[in-house]
């Protein structure tokens, strides 16, 4: 068993919650292999040991995670609904054959094609969102665009009728909230009841698009003409489930990340205005600087060493992604915010069969965010200080004040 330790960090202290950085860069000096007494795991935080554990999935699977998705699913089983644990079958927790059957159907919904199309479908969304901001008045940037914007793409993804997207910005927030955070009773049976009518949608929604040709992401996910087969109805339901999880608040973090360093940085943003060719690399720099997830959960399959630790089977490991991003063994002045560097070695969205699935979305969309900002609103400034998610998964703001004035 590992001896090293360090007691002042945990993830869940309101210190590491605002603002985790000095932590990892301790644990990396110091603890690489850090026991955290508040969840029962180990931290793992320098970026190469971070990486083989997302890269080896055979000695570190995804049962950790598995575990927190059916998190919603447990909390209505306790409430009596009868939900089987084997409606959750998500990609993000299955390793394998199960994970590669999986990730080649779903993998149809994601075509470069189909971001290509989607793309100027999110400029006409974000402009609208950002021309029903107050020109003469402090307004929140991540309830205005950054919130809204992904879910509405997913649900433009998924076919969902623009009535019904109010619901499922409600669903996704629940389902965040049920699978990454601690529930109290009530909110336990909030979740449950946002996961009971979700889960109806779905049903009625696979139910009338089973024989269907049409093109969105439901209908695909249904059909079985590629190789891998079409997915079952429970299937379905795990990978909405998912994807309005991972695919939604992960984005409108990486949005508002992304926007608050430029607005910290006055001249970034003159510069991005003159060139918008150099908002990629600020998406990229703000992805590895302050990643939106900061955290993944993974089991080991097997006795391991890792950093000089052993550790046994069954050990949950935290691989902090947002500490490895960090590490200055891979990133020269990795405390700088720095769009110029060469980034292609964060870990923001993983590594290895685990790879984000919707890299390329998330990308698309803080783009065109941010360039429908910086066009619409020269001006933006920041109006207050932000307020932070209260998370120890992901990292972003949940409120950031801004004026257009």
């Amino acid at each position: 068993m590992a001896t090293t330790s360090i007691h002042s960090y945990d993830p869940l202290d309101p210190r590491v919650l605002a603002d985790p950085y000095p932590f990892y860069e301790v644990l990396r000096r110091d603890a690489p292999v850090a026991h955290v007494d508040s969840l029962q795991a180990y931290a793992v935080s320098r970026h190469a040991d971070v990486r083989r554990v997302m890269h080896e999935h055979e000695t570190f699977s995804s049962k950790a995670m598995a575990d927190l998705v059916d998190r919603p699913a447990s909390y209505s089983r306790d409430a009596g609904s009868g939900a089987d644990a084997d409606d959750n079958i998500s990609i993000v927790g299955t390793d394998g054959p199960t994970h590669a059957r999986l990730r080649t159907i779903v993998n149809r919904g994601f075509s470069p094609r189909r971001m290509g199309e989607l793309e100027n479908e999110m400029r006409t969304v974000a402009r609208r969102l950002v021309s029903d901001a107050p020109a003469d008045a402090p307004w929140d940037l991540h309830e205005v665009l950054a919130a809204p914007l992904p879910t509405t793409v997913i649900s433009t993804l998924l076919g969902v009728d623009p009535a019904r997207r109010d619901d499922f910005h409600r669903w996704s927030a629940d389902m965040i909230f049920g699978v990454f955070e601690q529930a109290n009773c009530e909110q336990q049976r909030a979740v449950a009841d946002s996961a009971a009518q979700m889960a109806d949608w779905i049903d009625r929604t696979v139910a009338a698009r089973a024989d269907t040709d049409g093109d969105d992401l439901i209908s695909v996910l249904l059909r079985a003409e590629l190789e891998g087969g079409a997915l079952s109805a429970n299937e379905v339901r795990a990978f909405v489930f998912t994807l309005l999880v991972a695919g939604s608040i992960t984005t409108a973090y990486l949005i508002a990340n992304a926007t608050a360093a430029l607005l910290d940085r006055p001249e970034l943003w003159a510069a991005c205005r003159q060139d918008t060719t150099r908002i990629g690399a600020v998406v990229e720099e703000s992805l590895r600087y302050d990643a939106p997830v900061q955290i993944m959960f993974r089991t080991t399959t097997r006795d391991v060493e890792i950093a000089g630790d052993r550790l046994p089977a069954g050990t949950t490991i935290l691989a902090l992604l947002g500490s490895a991003n960090r590490d200055p063994e891979i990133f020269d002045d990795a405390e700088r915010f720095d769009p110029s560097r060469d980034t292609r070695d964060h870990l923001a969205f993983g590594h290895g069969v685990h790879f984000c699935l919707g890299a390329a979305l998330a990308r698309l969309e803080a783009r065109v965010a941010l360039e429908v900002l910086l066009e619409d609103l020269p001006n933006l400034r920041v109006a207050g200080p932000a307020t932070l998610v209260d998370s120890m998964v992901f990292r972003g703001p949940a409120s950031l004040p801004v004026s257009a004035g």
